[in-house]
């Protein structure tokens, strides 16, 4: 690596706020002989172009012999945030390349099929006549041979040991301050109906200990590994069946990591074993005339994945960057991830967004927690109309934290008489209904699950936010309730601090830009004041400054909007085109809600990055 290069590969034609300053810092950091420099850069920073700058730095081919690893890496754990990068011509030369269920095939009659299930998978010894212009394999021998090659972190993790992707020399991870969570969960095995191909042929025991997982697990790899063999010696297989092959493969690699992992004395990583019920439709004599007592779906989990991080990310290259505008605690961190502190270097970029252009609101109404959720969230809709007047004219989001939450919020608000203005989403539309309320133009308030990440809501897409729920870890949860019972406390109310400063920077991305954000939850004060330590100086000058506002009297008439455009009419009722229309929308928004109600899981013990990202409590 060359951290000399690093302001002439900086992409931009200018600098903005204080990047130049952090391309200074960070090339020092690498100077120093740093292997490891963590960049904490703030919410609209441009860390997207620092990371290119640093990518750009890696040891080229001329400059290297034979067996040294050049080019770079750019991953992230965000989909989202590799379309951004897709999408932005300053980072052209980073080459993406998505896993291949993300491509179509281009043979005539195969145009609706997958590269993952086209008939180069599913025949023995087919010779494809248009590989060449495969697009995905198009875009793998370019993202290979070319100097940055961009991934999502899944994608990055499951080309370990890659003779297509192997080690670089520099390694850039953006949003890096879940990659302990995200390791944490590619490295869960679930093991029931929906993740096994035969699932109802099995009889699985009753799972007391982890000595006994470790048996059973061996024993279902066999029977992967005898399952696949017959599937591989057909010599043509339906979609199904190769979705079935790749399936066993994968189950089968993840089993044997568990085994191997947990019998190797040296192994930092901690596994815990979670079994739910087995399902009624399943009888005792389903398998084999064992007596023992049959059990249900399985979890299993790594907890300290720093030797699954070790073989995915650590050994994938020379030097690694690692950007976040939430590493609130570097040593920490680096425990967590299985980093020395002492050899990583922290540089802290920093905000330039004016403090009183993002300014933090207390509209508390109580708890949220689940005791006091029945009395609290009826509060919190009120409030939420009384936002509404005071933004007639503006686009509003609501975290809603998880979608039992979501759908009360909507029942209450259309009760109220503003459903007109309310968008909500399920989880299989939540991106096309995004995309919807970003592009109207009217001042519609979306009720969000899991927004809190990886979203730009730039100028007028959004001028207001609320936060309804402070956001803990489920501790039903057992990887929690294990670091609790270890009194890793601080970690908890860390990473609940995190996720409400990615949240506070979904709308302000610009140091002119403005937006407001109300905290509902009264547990969020509490919260403020246990991870105080942790909290970065520019997000406690918003807490500082943080304040309870005027609010309008509740009128529900005035928060139907009277700007211009299509919500003019709001104020005069639904008999307008628009209106009917919007009410249309929001009642199919209720039924979706209902449906959830009925389909949703109960099985408490998902993993903790779900507790995250599909909470429904």
């Amino acid at each position: 690596m060359n951290p000399e290069r690093i302001f002439e590969e900086f992409p931009a034609p200018s600098y903005r706020g204080a990047q130049e300053q952090a391309l200074r810092d960070i090339q020092d950091a690498f100077a120093a002989g740093n292997d490891v420099v963590l960049v904490r850069a703030p919410t609209g920073s441009g860390k997207s172009l620092l990371a290119r700058a640093i990518a750009g730095c890696a040891r080229e081919i001329d400059d290297a012999d034979p067996s040294d690893a050049t080019g770079a890496y750019y991953t992230t754990p965000q989909v989202s945030q590799l379309d951004d990068v897709a999408a932005d011509d300053l980072l052209a030369d980073l080459n993406v390349i998505r896993g291949k269920s993300n491509y179509s095939c281009i043979l005539p009659d195969e145009r609706d099929t997958p590269v993952n299930q086209a008939p180069c998978v599913r025949e023995r010894g087919y010779d494809c006549s248009v590989k060449h212009r495969c697009p995905y394999f198009s875009d793998r021998a370019i993202a290979s041979n070319r100097n940055i090659a961009a991934m999502t972190l899944a994608y990055f993790m499951q080309t370990a040991g890659s003779e297509v992707f192997r080690k670089r020399d520099v390694v850039v991870v953006d949003e890096a301050h879940g990659l302990a969570e995200w390791a944490e969960m590619y490295a869960t095995i679930q093991l029931g109906p929906r993740t096994v191909p035969f699932w109802d042929d099995l009889r699985v025991p009753e799972i007391d200990d982890l000595d006994r997982a470790v048996r059973y697990a061996e024993n279902l790899a066999q029977k992967c590994g005898r399952r696949k063999d017959d599937l591989l010696s057909q010599d043509t297989l339906s979609p199904a069946e190769v979705r079935e092959r790749d399936r066993l493969q994968e189950l089968i690699g993840e089993l044997d990591w568990f085994v191997s992992d947990y019998r190797d004395p040296q192994s930092p990583t901690t596994w815990l074993v979670d079994q739910s019920e087995r399902s009624q439709a399943r009888t005792s004599d389903d398998a084999d005339g064992d007596d023992d007592p049959a059990g249900g779906p399985l979890t299993i989990k790594p907890m300290n994945p720093e030797k699954y991080l070790q073989h995915t990310v650590w050994d994938r290259g020379n030097k690694f960057a690692l950007l976040s505008a939430t590493i609130l605690n570097k040593d920490a961190f680096c425990r967590q991830v299985g980093l020395t502190p002492e050899n990583v270097a922290l540089v802290d970029v920093e905000h330039t967004f004016p403090v009183e252009n993002r300014p933090l609101y207390d509209v508390t109404q109580g708890k949220m927690t689940y005791e006091q959720r029945d009395d609290t969230t009826p509060k919190i809709a009120r409030t939420i109309v009384r936002l509404m007047q005071r933004h007639p004219n503006e686009k509003g989001l609501v975290h809603a934290h998880s979608y039992d939450i979501q759908e009360r919020l909507a029942d209450l608000l259309s009760d109220f008489g503003v459903g007109d203005r309310i968008r909500t989403h399920d989880r299989d539309g939540r991106d096309a209904a995004l995309d919807g309320w970003k592009a109207s133009d009217d001042p519609d308030v979306l009720l969000s699950v899991k927004m809190e990440e990886a979203l730009d809501l730039k100028g007028d897409l959004c001028r207001w936010q609320v936060l309804c729920k402070a956001p803990f870890l489920n501790t039903g949860d057992s990887r929690v309730a294990h670091r609790l019972e270890e009194g890793q406390w601080a970690w908890y109310y860390r990473t609940a601090l995190r996720t409400v400063i990615q949240a506070c920077g979904r709308v302000v991305r610009a140091p002119d830009d403005h937006g407001a954000t109300y905290l509902a939850d009264s547990s969020l004060l509490d919260l403020f004041d246990r991870a105080r330590t942790d909290m970065p100086d520019w997000f406690e000058a918003q807490v500082v400054r943080m304040e309870r506002p005027d609010l309008p009297a509740f009128r529900p008439g005035d928060a139907l909007g009277d700007g211009g455009g299509a919500s003019s009419a709001r104020g005069g009722g639904t008999d307008d085109a628009g209106g009917s229309e919007r009410g249309t929308r929001t009642e199919r928004s209720r039924t979706r809600s209902r449906s959830r109600r009925s389909g949703r899981s109960s099985n408490s013990n998902s993993s903790p990055v779900a507790d995250v990202w599909d909470t429904d409590g």
